[in-house]
């Protein structure tokens, strides 16, 4: 098949996952064509049947646009590229604007080619974007007008029917997805640099938006830094960078935080953690998590949204209710000083991991694809 893939390209379990359903799609000997307006962020290098075609987000000065008209530009692009390439699918990921624009460029493609239009839902584009009121019948019509609609988790399903009722959607559940080829345990991982040999490593990796809840995660740690030597390996950046770095002032343990920004690559730093913190305020599924557990780090989380159907609590992971930074710390501390409970949660983390591999979950959506043309 040719596949055109939409996406956000920047840092987030949406693009994460559209970038590498597309490269293992192209490995499976598809055609891969992303449509956006950068590079996806896992797009590294040159690869066989991946193409990248970036939409135009300048124009010569005019006084009528004040703001530049990208979704427009958007699907003039998609449109664009489904005619030159002959592409048979449209998949789409994140609702607003991509279900939009992809709806409009087969309106234009309705007399040359029978585009099929796929969307993907990942989470705020649901729960939080969708549901703003400049936003909520747009969303509602886009998504009602996909031929196929797919969501990563049985909360976000559930979401989206309930806030938008979409009783004509074929709504799938296709989860998210690891290459445990790529994200496995290795023993020899070096942490030599990275935090001192007798400190534990606890790790966090997000966009560092507020729904990410970073000051919790200093929080957690400050607890977990009381009882053991410790250093927090904060990964990303984001608009409360500011805040977490205060919030590690403000309880003194500064010192043995570390903010590494955006990586390219995140795998040896998973491999380094002996622990992940992930107390989001709402995640759909929960990429970061899966990744972390896949590469044999326990993860420590909130039974909220789609995170409850990845981990189970006590057994491959801890769950406790958003804003339990106390409870979160002492469960923490008590792993980590258990030699024989750690080892077995570990263990089970990679065991639930290998439940969500690619070799898995990606063939759903090629049968997805495929029951979209028949």
């Amino acid at each position: 098949m040719r596949i055109g893939i939409t996406c956000y390209p920047t840092y987030g379990g949406s693009g994460a996952v559209a970038t590498e359903l597309g490269l293992e799609l192209a490995e499976r000997g598809h055609e891969v064509h992303f449509i956006t307006y950068a590079s996806p962020f896992r797009l590294r290098g040159y690869v066989e049947r991946v193409f990248l075609h970036e939409v135009e987000t300048r124009i010569n000065r005019y006084p009528l646009f004040e703001y530049f008209p990208y979704t427009l530009a958007l699907a003039s692009k998609q449109h664009e590229v489904v005619l030159r390439e002959k592409l048979d699918v449209l998949h789409v990921h994140y609702a607003v604007p991509h279900a939009t624009t992809a709806f409009l460029a087969r309106q234009m493609l309705a007399d040359q080619i029978p585009v099929k239009v796929i969307t993907t839902l990942h989470g705020t584009d649901i729960t939080l974007v969708g549901q703003e009121s400049s936003f909520y019948a747009i969303t509602k019509f886009s998504i009602e007008q996909s031929d196929r609609v797919s969501a990563v988790s049985e909360y976000l399903k559930d979401e989206t029917n309930r806030a938008f009722g979409c009783v004509q959607c074929d709504l799938r559940v296709i989860p998210n997805f690891v290459n445990l080829g790529e994200y496995h345990p290795n023993e020899s991982s070096a942490r030599e640099g990275l935090a001192p040999p007798d400190h534990r490593v606890i790790g966090h990796a997000s966009n560092f938006r507020e729904v990410k809840r970073v000051k919790d995660v200093i929080r957690v740690f400050a607890r977990i830094h009381r009882y053991m030597k410790a250093t927090l390996v904060m990964i990303g950046d984001g608009p409360d960078r500011d805040l977490a770095e205060e919030e590690a002032r403000a309880l003194g343990v500064e010192e043995n935080v570390r903010f590494l920004g955006r990586l390219e690559s995140v795998i040896s730093l998973l491999r380094a953690c002996d622990l992940f913190l992930l107390p989001s305020q709402s995640e759909s599924f929960g990429l970061a998590a899966l990744e972390a557990m896949a590469c044999g780090t326990p993860v420590v989380s909130t039974r909220a949204g789609g995170v409850p159907e990845l981990i189970e609590d006590g057994v491959n992971g801890i769950l406790e209710p958003v804003g339990s930074v106390e409870a979160m710390g002492r469960r923490a501390v008590e792993l980590l000083s258990d030699p024989g409970r750690y080892n077995a949660m570990r263990e089970a983390a990679i065991a639930r991991a290998g439940v969500y591999s690619s070799e898995t979950v990606v063939p759903m959506y090629e049968a997805l694809y495929h029951d979209a043309l028949a």
